[in-house]
């Protein structure tokens, strides 16, 4: 195996693309593992780390921009983007412990394509999108679409996601990701629940985004439950619709760390609360306008 570490977005198309079994990695945190655990290491193995662009956090105004190899800290100890978002860095600071974070991504979360990957609901309730870079140039993916099933993405082999942008959190909106695990840190998602929503003058809700991950192959969005809040103050019958919404979208396997009957009922449980968080987020945004 060999291990390259190129400096520009261009170089690391060109040796994606030179090796069929070449592979990227952005921390090393899962590739790492898995191979030692006895999966086949690639002919050429990718840091992209020294590339300038992959590990970088901007804001531009209207939106933000975070590389795709961006440690997980920068963004956790970056107190404009987590006060900004702070469902997104919440969930970006459950990835392993304060060690690996210094290596951890949001673009190696996101590619190991895992059902219980925290950062992916908390992405895309916020509606990130993914800059994918390969042989034919750049484009652009929403992240719900970066991951098609457990360990399967939309990328092709000789392409990369180089960065992430997000729109900017208007006024009115507010974020929020809890996830259930049997330990009390560092350890896997039983269910993961990402909430977004935005608050109308009156201080109904506008607008409505859920998202639960470790229950499918995939993140599952809940139009039910966000079609329940839109409209409505999030009294407990609406959040108990929200509850009942989110157990009914679940899809979720039977493992050692869970049964079907009771992740169906912890994502109701985490569905609800994280919306009441979001809430709360929104007003306490909205208030600080008005001082």
């Amino acid at each position: 195996m060999k291990y390259v570490a190129p400096s520009s977005v261009e170089e690391a198309a060109s040796l994606l693309s030179s090796s069929p079994s070449a592979q990227v990695f952005a921390g090393a945190t899962d590739v790492v593992p898995q191979i030692r655990a006895g999966r086949p290491a690639p002919d050429v193995l990718v840091d992209l780390k020294k590339i300038k662009e992959l590990v970088a956090l901007n804001s531009d105004g209207d939106k933000w921009t975070v590389g795709a190899a961006t440690p997980t800290a920068y963004l956790t100890e970056d107190e404009a983007f987590s006060h900004e978002f702070p469902g997104l860095a919440e969930a970006a600071g459950l990835i392993g412990s304060d060690q690996i974070q210094n290596r951890s991504s949001l673009g190696g979360n996101l590619c190991n394509a895992s059902p219980a990957a925290d950062s992916v609901p908390a992405m895309v309730v916020n509606g990130v999108r993914a800059v994918v870079a390969g042989p034919n140039g750049t484009r652009v993916l929403d992240v719900s679409e970066v991951v098609t099933g457990p360990g399967q993405t939309a990328l092709d082999d000789d392409e990369f996601i180089v960065e992430f942008e997000i729109d900017k959190m208007p006024s009115r909106s507010g974020d929020a990701y809890l996830r259930m695990i049997p330990r009390t840190e560092m350890d896997i998602a039983v269910v993961g629940a990402g909430a977004r929503v935005t608050l109308a003058d009156d201080g109904s809700i506008e607008q409505a985004v859920l998202a639960l991950g470790a229950v499918a192959p995939t993140v599952v969005r809940i139009p039910d439950a966000e079609q329940a809040l839109v409209g409505s103050t999030a009294d407990e019958e609406t959040l108990n619709a929200v509850a009942a919404a989110a157990s009914e979208a679940c899809d979720p396997i039977d493992d050692k760390r869970g049964t079907v009957e009771y992740r169906k009922q912890v994502a109701g449980v985490l569905a609800k609360r994280a919306v009441v968080i979001a809430i709360e987020r929104a007003e306490q945004r909205l208030s600080l306008i008005h001082i």
